[in-house]
């Protein structure tokens, strides 16, 4: 019997190459929130896969970025450049069909003495696929990486191969977490960011960048099918934000709350109740010191 293998792996990258999506795709779970806003996810998400011989941890981090550097954004560069210092094995994604000046950028404040899997997602957008392998030919030649593989995070593609890339470099060691868990975070922080997922999903560009979610109570009530009562507010910075987010006679909060609680229901088995309400906080993401109140940069 082969010796077991165990490590963390980071997912990271520029914001919309589909570092959310990969790690839903692996765990099987939704448990990083996708949207095409830049940076919709904030905060290092921990997914596990547990497998015979191995156990897999993976952590997605914020999109890495220049063009805004608002306090909220110089934390979660920050935080995607500790993801990549941390792991034992970085997954940098890029998008098939090309890079930017972005991709560039992170590269160079990857930590480079780590192994690097280059992982080209989305290769079912590209027509023709002698672009993908030449684009993967460019650059294992230019950055070097101890593999490259061509995977589409949407449609499962090559998901199996890269798996297979990533337990082959992780150091030999036990298991961490147990076999059914598939992350470290607890229900109540997944609440929120499914609530969060809704408010830029359904409002868009409507919703200014500065909105978060924070859930004031959870708890479940009963024993045979138990029932989750959730209580979160939307923080949003200013009055007309907040008009937003409530819509014509509510219409927009309301459907914002229908389908969060239905994703929350899959994640969780079992039934939900959802009551969201809108704050406004003028401040909440003026300076850091006032983000790491509400759960940024820890």
């Amino acid at each position: 019997m082969s010796e077991h293998r165990c490590g963390t792996l980071a997912i990271v990258g520029r914001p919309n190459v589909g570092k959310s999506t990969l790690l839903n795709a692996i765990v099987g779970q939704k448990l990083s929130i996708t949207s095409p806003r830049p940076q919709t996810t904030r905060h290092r998400v921990l997914g596990i896969r547990t497998e015979a011989q191995a156990q897999l941890i993976f952590i997605d981090s914020p999109g890495w970025q220049r063009e805004h550097r608002a306090p909220i954004h110089r934390i979660l560069n920050r935080t995607a450049e500790q993801v990549a210092d941390e792991a034992d094995l970085v997954l940098w994604v890029v998008e098939a069909g090309g890079m930017n000046a972005e991709d560039e950028s992170f590269f160079a404040r990857v930590a480079r003495d780590r192994p690097l899997i280059l992982v080209i997602n989305k290769v079912d957008r590209v027509q023709r696929k002698e672009r993908v392998f030449e684009q993967a030919r460019t650059l294992a030649e230019r950055y070097r990486p101890v593999a490259v593989v061509p995977v589409s995070a949407q449609r499962m593609t090559q998901v199996a191969a890269l798996l297979g890339e990533c337990v082959a470099r992780l150091p030999i060691a036990p298991a961490r977490f147990q076999p059914d868990e598939l992350t470290d975070r607890p229900e109540r922080f997944l609440a929120g960011e499914l609530v969060r997922e809704k408010l830029f999903r359904l409002l868009g560009d409507e919703l200014p960048y500065e909105t978060t979610v924070l859930v004031e109570s959870f708890e479940e009530v009963g024993q045979a099918t138990p029932l989750r009562r959730i209580e979160a507010s939307i923080v949003v910075q200013r009055d007309a934000q907040r008009a937003i987010v409530l819509g014509h006679a509510g219409q927009s909060i309301r459907r914002i709350g229908s389908e969060a609680r239905r994703d929350m229901e899959r994640l969780f088995g079992g039934r939900v109740y959802l009551g969201l309400h809108v704050k406004v906080r003028s401040d909440w993401a003026a300076h850091e010191q006032a983000l790491r109140t509400y759960g940024y940069g820890g």
